[in-house]
């Protein structure tokens, strides 16, 4: 980069719509790609735009907190984002309705064993404390699991890159998983996305089909309500 250009940069990365543009760019370029690869599990457009977008920070020396200026805009919709979801539980509330029995007990099942699961590989892997205590909610929604964990002794960002991390995962696996299983409900199939990975197997999940978009969505705001009641009762009782 010759100083002209780099002039040019220290200019425009200090204008907060630069890492906005840039950041919509990536993702809708990562995007088009996903979906030229038939949604492959492995083309994830979160996946791929989070390293690409870090790549260019390190390359320019872009601390986060200024990209994060930029991109803050995005960050807020998030908060519309998750209530919208409503639109396609209420377009299909006779279908939830009929299917709420094995909902609850698929979220009783789900929520217990991914917060005693997790905390207790981690304990035998001989984890600290306060990682075992941001690790406990990782299935959660970001909000809900980061406010567990800074009310349970743990780290609120620590726990955000495991939420982020289980999400991108969970992403990932839920489509050849199920086929493995050869489970076709896609009911079945959104539920267990959404209560695994929250909002990025939420997406995915309506990638694949709308009925497994809208069970997903029941399931992210089913297991925040129930794992901000037993991840404290967990936590308790296998760490302290």
């Amino acid at each position: 980069m010759n100083p002209a250009d780099f002039a040019l940069w220290v200019y425009l990365s200090r204008t907060p719509l630069l890492w906005l543009t840039l950041t919509l760019i990536v993702y809708a370029l990562v995007d088009s790609a996903s979906q030229r690869l038939h949604r492959h599990p492995l083309a994830n457009p979160v996946l791929h735009s989070m390293w690409i977008i870090g790549a260019i920070l390190a390359w320019t020396h872009t601390a986060y907190s200024v990209y994060f200026d930029g991109a803050q805009f995005i960050h807020f919709l998030l908060g519309p984002a998750t209530v919208a979801l409503a639109v396609p539980l209420y377009e299909n509330r006779a279908i939830v309705a009929r299917a709420l029995p094995p909902m609850l007990a698929a979220l009783f099942a789900g929520s217990i064993i991914a917060c005693v699961s997790a905390i207790l590989v981690a304990k035998w892997l001989g984890t600290p404390k306060a990682v075992l205590i941001s690790l406990a909610p990782k299935s959660v929604t970001a909000g809900v699991a980061m406010a567990i964990s800074q009310s349970m002794g743990g780290d609120p960002a620590l726990t955000a890159v495991m939420v982020i991390s289980t999400g991108i995962l969970g992403a990932i696996l839920v489509t050849p998983l199920m086929d493995f299983l050869r489970i076709r409900d896609y009911r079945a199939r959104g539920f267990a996305a959404g209560l695994a990975a929250h909002g990025i197997g939420t997406a995915r999940a309506f990638q694949v089909n709308p009925v497994a978009g809208t069970f997903a969505g029941v399931a992210i705001g089913l297991n925040a309500l129930l794992t901000s009641i037993i991840a404290p009762i967990v936590i308790k009782w296998l760490i302290h």
